[in-house]
């Protein structure tokens, strides 16, 4: 907020007005998180997805996977709605959250994990439907992912928690 003095003429009723108006004045906020739609991972062993953003309302359902890959759609206060690889959608507390980027395994048959992101490459483990696994680096086609000690990369169309065209290192 920019204030304009139209006169050249400072007296102490004109200096104390523009101290009140700067004292007024907001200070600058700290970094805002990201916009939706982001993706987010479950911060602890026990999470609550609620019906509306607060604790006032209804459990729809708990989370009992640290990690568990999240999208998040919207934010209110505290608040961030948010969905998960099956659709379910519901309200969580920002404390349960966690800008940690994980994916789940999706389908219903296991999944290589290649030892490069070349679709040939030699297949280093696999893994099944369902398991979580941190998100490394991400390359049009595939992304760099860690489960249990092994690090490989895994087909986009495998996992939920990127999106197709995220690229990054």
């Amino acid at each position: 907020m920019a204030i304009i003095l139209l006169t050249m003429q400072i007296d102490s009723r004109h200096l104390a007005l523009a101290a009140l108006l700067c004292a007024c004045v907001p200070a600058p906020a700290t970094a805002a998180p990201p916009a939706p739609p982001r993706y987010a991972s479950i911060s602890r062993d026990h999470a609550n997805l609620r019906e509306g953003p607060s604790y006032d309302h209804r459990i729809l359902w708990v989370y009992r996977h640290k990690n568990y890959p999240v999208e998040i759609i919207a934010s209110f206060d505290a608040w961030r709605r948010v969905k998960d690889s099956d659709g379910t959608l519901g309200w969580m507390h920002h404390s349960q959250l966690s800008d940690r980027r994980t994916i789940v395994f999706i389908g219903f048959t296991k999944s290589p994990l290649r030892q490069s992101d070349d679709p040939k490459g030699k297949i280093v483990a696999y893994a099944q439907p369902g398991v979580v696994a941190r998100l490394k680096a991400c390359k049009p086609d595939a992304c760099e992912v860690e489960a249990s000690g092994t690090d490989g990369w895994a087909d986009k169309r495998n996992i939920w928690g990127v999106e197709p065209g995220e690229v990054f290192q």
